[in-house]
């Protein structure tokens, strides 16, 4: 049986790399990635602690919407990629009016 510490330290290590990788990473597919990794890290912590299945339900509604919000950011990225032909933060400051 795995100890509720090294789960907790898991998870932390998980949101730090997310937090990492949104603060400096250029690409927004990256930046989308990194969110992710976010979203999973408190779907692991929120099933850790014992509340019945209050845990895994909230985590499973989680998974559905991040499945979504994948599905409308990269269908967003197609679009700036076919208007710009690059999806680098950097270079969404041409967009403004």
């Amino acid at each position: 049986m795995i100890h509720l510490e090294y789960m907790l330290i898991i998870s932390a290590v998980m949101m730090f790399a997310g937090v990492f990788g949104f603060l400096t990473r250029k690409s927004t597919l990256a930046i989308l990635l990194s969110v992710e990794l976010m979203l999973n890290a408190t779907d692991l912590n929120r099933m850790l602690y014992p509340d019945g299945y209050e845990g895994y339900f909230f985590a499973l509604f989680s998974i559905a919407i991040s499945a979504a919000e994948s599905a409308i950011a990269i269908a967003i990225m197609i679009n700036i990629y076919r208007m710009l032909k690059n999806i680098q933060v950097d270079e969404l400051e041409k967009m403004k009016w």
